[in-house]
């Protein structure tokens, strides 16, 4: 028995190849496709208009793929203890890179909002990044602590005072749609972690009276506001950009105008290649193409949350916290962005993840995604000995 346990441990135990799961490469790659033909598609006006190359967000795009793919190579090949062992240096770098941003001299201004540092090529959002190492730290407190957090309101409120300041430090930009994502995620986090439900309703509370008092405080929030409620009372100001994507929404009905026949992307659509590449592609091919992407990051969100499930059942703790945070995530940031394409919600700027044109968020979504791989296959090679055992054991 113990010979046949070791032969097997040899063979089976740590495999040689890397176990990818098919469903999630699948519905990666049919959303990559999808986003390149969409930025080409939303972006060829804008792109002829400012460089004379219809094409300029397209080759941009699709260099930042590729770019994200070797991001998602790196990620797979690192062991996810070292990400936990170094959790804290991370909830230190996060910090850091949102206090850096904020410096003049180091953050690049666009649009009113200082999130970005200029890195040769591109101009990257940190938020992204630090959005990861937070995440990264809050899985692994959770293992650390989980005791305390289950039972001590003290022991709870300590990740949700470092949540905290990492919303405050992105307000500060301001990016309202990342600390928003940032506490929904975090807290989801500790939420399965065994936090009583009683406890987490005080920050819950607390942030929803805060996001409350800061929309109504601040004038071009509160006209966002405003112009959410009711576009149609000031189509051609405040309501402009949501005024615009319903009608491209509208204008799809059932099966679309067809691929290149929007006509809400030739300079009626604001921000038509990022923010609302959704409405361009309900435009040219109508409901059923947004069923299809719907679709697609449902099954993307179900399998992160499936892989948690494992690693959970195989005893990877913070694995499973961390492959659950990736799901919760990418499914709310897409939850929020169609939202404000539809009208759902107030404006937010949150791209759609990997769809949207962007460096910052296809880097960053591509590596937490072959990260996420990363923990499948983790999870897979602690469940073979185990089987293996079980199988031993019957003989």
């Amino acid at each position: 028995m113990t010979a046949t346990t070791m032969s097997y441990a040899r063979s089976s135990g740590q495999p040689r190849r890397f176990m990818f799961d098919t469903w999630v490469v699948g519905t990666v790659a049919a959303l990559l496709l999808i986003g390149l033909i969409m930025v080409a598609s939303a972006s060829i006006g804008v792109s002829d208009h400012e460089s004379g190359n219809p094409f300029f967000y397209f080759e941009r795009q699709l260099l930042y793929v590729m770019m994200g793919l070797v991001a998602a190579f790196m990620a797979m090949t690192i062991p996810t203890s070292v990400w936990e062992k170094h959790s804290k240096v991370l909830l230190v770098g996060g910090f850091a890179l949102l206090v850096l941003v904020l410096l003049p001299g180091i953050g690049h201004e666009v649009n009113g909002s200082r999130r970005w540092a200029r890195l040769g090529i591109m101009n990257f959002q940190v938020s992204e990044l630090a959005r990861v190492m937070l995440l990264t730290y809050l899985s692994s407190y959770a293992v650390r602590r989980s005791e305390e957090l289950s039972s001590s309101f003290q022991g709870f409120m300590k990740p949700v005072a470092v949540l905290g300041a990492a919303a405050i430090l992105l307000l500060l930009e301001p990016d309202f749609g990342a600390a928003t994502v940032l506490m929904a995620t975090g807290l989801a986090i500790l939420f399965l972690a065994g936090v009583r439900l009683h406890h987490l309703l005080v920050p819950v509370v607390g942030s929803v009276a805060a996001m409350a008092v800061l929309a109504v405080t601040s004038p071009y929030r509160l006209r966002r506001l405003v112009a959410f409620r009711n576009p149609w009372e000031d189509p051609f100001d405040s309501g402009f950009q949501l005024v615009q994507s319903l009608i491209a929404i509208g204008r799809g009905e059932w099966f679309g105008v067809g691929l290149g026949s929007s006509v809400q992307k030739l300079f009626y659509l604001p921000e038509a290649h990022t923010d609302f590449v959704f409405a361009v592609l309900a435009e040219e091919f109508g409901f059923l193409g947004v069923c299809v992407v719907i679709g697609l990051f449902a099954v993307l969100v179900s399998r992160a949350l499936a892989i948690s499930r494992r690693a959970a059942d195989a005893g990877l703790q913070f694995q499973s916290y961390l492959a659950a945070s990736i799901g919760i995530w990418l499914g709310l940031q897409a939850f929020v962005n169609i939202g404000v394409n539809m009208g759902l919600l107030p404006t937010k700027g949150l791209t759609l993840p990997l769809l949207s044109y962007g460096g910052s968020s296809m880097l960053v979504t591509l590596g937490v995604l072959g990260l996420l791989l990363r923990i499948n296959h983790e999870t897979q090679a602690a469940d073979r000995p185990a089987a293996a055992s079980r199988e031993v054991c019957r003989v």
